[in-house]
């Protein structure tokens, strides 16, 4: 049985009428979601990313809420919902028993963040550095258990509780083995899409280079 506390945190920030982001799509939606995808890839480029940093660390959150805040914006400007809902995937592994463990331990988090009313920017922020800070507190929660315990109305052409994504992934060190061997991470590209538009950003020497992962039976290229 899911943990009571875990849930009934969940059970606050979803309650309700979950929102569907209506992004501008190019084609009617298919009555099953599919998963056919592609991608599109921007350098932000090392000055950007240096001042985004800088502003982070003034207003005292972490890049990735900086970020988040910064997406949702872009997503409430067009769409024109302040109800908005992000997921995020977490790695999973905060107890030390786990760390010695080979597997996926990986959970998905909706982060639902309310925009509506004149908020500046580092309102936006903040808000949002609660948010991210009250649902890593509560992530256990595995998030297939909070779907059939919520069991909000389904639909089959939409992931459940969240159209989009956002993923920040921090550097990723070369690693030496013995014998020579040498191991860094590669991004692989299945010509999938596990959400209608997925963010991924990677901190890089260069600075963030930002990947649309998107739904091709949705968008074309050219708006992505």
């Amino acid at each position: 049985e899911a943990d009571k506390p875990l849930l009934d945190y969940w059970r606050r920030q979803l309650s309700g009428p979950l929102p569907v982001l209506a992004l501008p799509i190019d084609r009617p939606r298919p009555p099953v979601q599919t998963y056919a995808g592609a991608t599109e890839s921007i350098e932000v480029g090392r000055p950007l990313t240096e001042a985004l940093q800088s502003f982070s660390q003034r207003e005292g959150v972490t890049p990735f809420m900086l970020l988040l805040a910064g997406f949702q914006a872009l997503l409430f400007r067009y769409t024109g919902q302040d109800d908005i809902v992000v997921g995020t995937p977490v790695a999973g592994r905060l107890r030390r028993e786990v760390e010695g463990l080979i597997g996926c331990f990986a959970n998905l988090l909706p982060l639902r963040n309310n925009l509506a009313g004149e908020l500046s920017f580092r309102t936006l922020v903040q808000r949002v550095r609660d948010l991210a800070l009250e649902a890593y507190s509560h992530q256990d929660l595995p998030f297939e258990q909070l779907v059939e315990a919520l069991q909000p109305a389904r639909d089959l052409s939409r992931h459940p509780l969240f159209q989009v994504a956002l993923q920040l992934l921090q550097p990723a060190p070369e690693i030496d083995f013995a014998g020579g061997l040498r191991a860094r991470r590669e991004y692989v590209f299945t010509e999938t899409a596990k959400f209608d538009l997925f963010l991924i950003l990677e901190e890089t020497e260069a600075g963030f280079r930002a990947t649309f992962e998107y739904n091709t039976d949705l968008f074309d290229a050219g708006t992505v």
